[in-house]
């Protein structure tokens, strides 16, 4: 593990400043302190045979692709190709629904009113031609009503289903919008932005992030379908991203080095708790028509196995951010004050640590509450208890997921600022390879 990294001047600051004691919530922290071969030989003894398992794991459980199973035709598992919108023509909503059953009059009821309603007003007859697949060129009508949250406008991209049992007519229908062009701009301007502010490293974070998407794509979800336990496949999974991720982004240090080993122990403790609620509350992860689709196509699947899955899942983008941020702040507050001792070092790490607590459980308690806000409303609606929403399993699962992911991105600030203050003050300066000239303006290179 080598880097290049400048003399630090004598007041012991290498020349940024006193990064330590002016920490934020920032990676910017320049090289790291080189450190004695001693401690890489340490580092690398104990994350040497945890990324040989890792890749171990990889080749073992590799799935080799998603099984094959027969459509259902129901909600995402139907085939579905490309269209485009025609043209669209107003009618009269009576004459389009004539088919329907008459309305009573009655509109106490959502289902009077939803029977008034379409016999009432002016709908639209979209002619759908599709542009994908073996029926190119094909067109079929598709009605939507005055009320839809979906309307249809000429020149307008849209997916199409096929059901190739039902009746010529009703093979095609609309299921939703292409949303292929705003997307990819998005992402563009999102790559651009990083890569304009992260430089290098933003071009690695991209990078890294693409290879992430490939090991969730091609490895943790064709794994869990093919009946590997989501558990082990999750671990492994998310092992491997961490690994590339953090050293991509962060270089092959022994800082980058503590991090990993930091995120790795919360982890550990994010599936044990995750496991232990998860049996106790009697999750079963089959909570509504997406995953009983997934467990009526593949039986085999431990639902409750693959909710904890997505629980450590979820729960790793956050820790990289809180171990690497704890780790950089330590390892700077060693540079500025190279006299502090272990003890010295994590009372000064944990204090910023403290700060960056109160944030991320913010941030997973709240991505989780904006997730599942539409099923808050409904139990606004029905008016029920704080208890009766929160015994509700589907309720009962964000909590879990978000108790066991707050409880062990905290865990993570107090071992990770522990490990890194007992590294950082075990090196042994004498014991550093000797330092080389570089051949800009005499400074000096030393190997880390």
């Amino acid at each position: 593990m080598t880097s290049s990294q400048q003399t630090p001047e004598p007041d012991g600051h290498d020349g940024h400043g006193d990064a330590g004691h002016g920490h934020g919530h920032t990676h910017s922290h320049g090289p790291a302190a080189p450190v004695s071969r001693h401690l890489r030989r340490v580092i690398a003894a104990v994350l040497i045979p945890f990324a040989t398992a890792v890749v171990v794991g990889l080749v073992v459980l590799w799935p080799g692709g998603a099984p094959e199973h027969e459509r259902t035709g129901v909600g995402f598992d139907r085939q579905t190709y490309q269209g485009e919108v025609v043209s669209v023509e107003q009618v009269d909503c009576k004459d389009v629904n004539a088919a329907q059953v008459p309305p009573t009059g009655d509109t106490s009821t959502p289902e009077g009113r939803e029977a008034v309603d379409a016999q009432q007003g002016q709908c639209e007859k979209a002619t759908i031609e599709v542009t994908s697949g073996p029926d190119k060129g094909r067109t079929f009508t598709e009605i939507v009503q005055p009320d839809a949250p979906r309307q249809l406008d000429q020149g307008q991209g849209v997916v199409v289903a096929y059901a190739p049992d039902a009746p010529r007519d009703l093979q095609y229908s609309v299921t939703d919008v292409n949303r292929k062009v705003p997307l990819t701009v998005l992402a563009l301007i999102f790559a651009v932005v990083v890569v304009l502010v992260g430089r290098m490293r933003g071009v690695m974070a991209l990078i890294s992030l693409a290879l992430s998407f490939l090991i969730l794509t091609f490895f943790i979800l064709p794994a869990i379908l093919q009946g590997s336990n989501p558990l082990v496949v999750a671990v492994i999974g998310s092992s491997a991203i961490m690994l590339i991720a953090l050293y991509m982004c962060h270089g092959l240090s022994a800082r980058t080095s503590v991090a990993v080993l930091g995120t790795l122990i919360s982890l550990l403790l994010i599936g044990l708790l995750g496991s232990l609620f998860i049996g106790w509350a009697s999750l079963s992860g089959n909570t509504d028509d997406n995953t009983g689709l997934i467990h009526g196509l593949y039986p085999d699947i431990d639902m409750s196995g693959l909710l904890l899955a997505g629980i450590i899942i979820g729960s790793l983008g956050v820790l990289d951010d809180v171990t690497v941020t704890q780790t950089s702040a330590v390892w700077e507050l060693h540079q500025a004050d190279p006299r502090m001792g272990p003890r010295a070092l994590y009372r000064a790490g944990i204090r910023i640590g403290r700060d960056h607590i109160a944030s991320v459980v913010n941030t997973l308690v709240l991505a989780y509450a904006g997730a599942a806000l539409p099923l808050l409303l409904l139990f606004s609606i029905a008016q029920s208890s704080v208890g009766t929403v929160a015994n509700s399993e589907l309720v009962a699962e964000e909590i879990v997921r978000t108790l066991v992911g707050s409880i062990g991105l905290v865990a993570s600030v107090p071992v990770t600022t522990a490990l890194a203050a007992l590294v950082v003050s075990a090196d042994r300066p004498g014991d550093r390879a000797p330092e080389k000239r570089s051949s800009r303006g005499g400074r000096r290179r030393r190997a880390k």
